[in-house]
């Protein structure tokens, strides 16, 4: 099970970063594919989870298709944690 506060805070960032409530309503969206995330708002959220969890994730390590969706990017976070 999901971490919730993990969880809660990956959501918020996504939230606050695409401008959308559909990432909290949808975990499996490909953030992408639907143009919500771009390069220039991976990189402002892997900045977020940075401050907000103390994880590193180099720009030169991101592999988009393990962080598409809001799900995979809670259990890339928790995985780091």
């Amino acid at each position: 099970m999901a971490d919730e506060a993990i969880k809660n805070g990956v959501i918020e960032a996504l939230e606050d970063l695409t401008g959308s409530d559909e990432v909290a309503t949808d975990l499996d969206l490909d953030l992408f594919e639907t143009g919500l995330l771009d390069s220039m708002g991976t990189v402002q959220l892997l900045l977020e989870l940075q401050n907000q969890f103390g994880i590193d994730v180099p720009v030169s390590e991101f592999d988009r298709n393990e962080w598409s969706t809001p799900n995979k990017i809670i259990a890339k976070v928790e995985s780091m944690q």
